[in-house]
């Protein structure tokens, strides 16, 4: 094991390996405001992952007051306390920068609904 990766790895943070492409996602972010701390969710859709390790990021997408708004997160950031998957989507791309391009209900992303056994 190289030594990058040796360091690295205490940074490495494991409990958001189930956020996918196209999941609508709850992000809880720590934003400080002079001395106090407080927690705002940001919530949207998963349209792009990128990096690996540390440098792992997710941008996230939603459209507030009819403009879209993107933000590309760290995964592995201390600022982030915890990140909820509200519902998983069923997309064929690595990458949905489509999205962009539309509102409203052609903007909605299949839900990927439970297996049976």
């Amino acid at each position: 094991m190289s030594i990058v990766k040796a360091v690295e790895s205490d940074f490495l943070r494991d409990a958001h390996e189930n956020v996918d492409i196209g999941d609508f996602i709850r992000v809880h972010l720590k934003i400080k405001e002079g001395a106090r701390e407080r927690i705002q969710i940001f919530e949207g859709t998963v349209i792009g992952r990128r990096g690996s390790g540390v440098n792992e990021t997710i941008t996230i997408r939603r459209v507030s007051y009819g403009i879209g708004v993107e933000r590309v997160l760290p995964v592995h950031s201390p600022k982030i306390n915890k990140i909820e998957v509200v519902r998983k989507g069923r997309v064929r791309r690595a990458k949905l920068n489509y999205l962009r391009d539309r509102v409203g209900k052609a903007a909605k992303v299949r839900e990927k609904l439970p297996t049976r056994r």
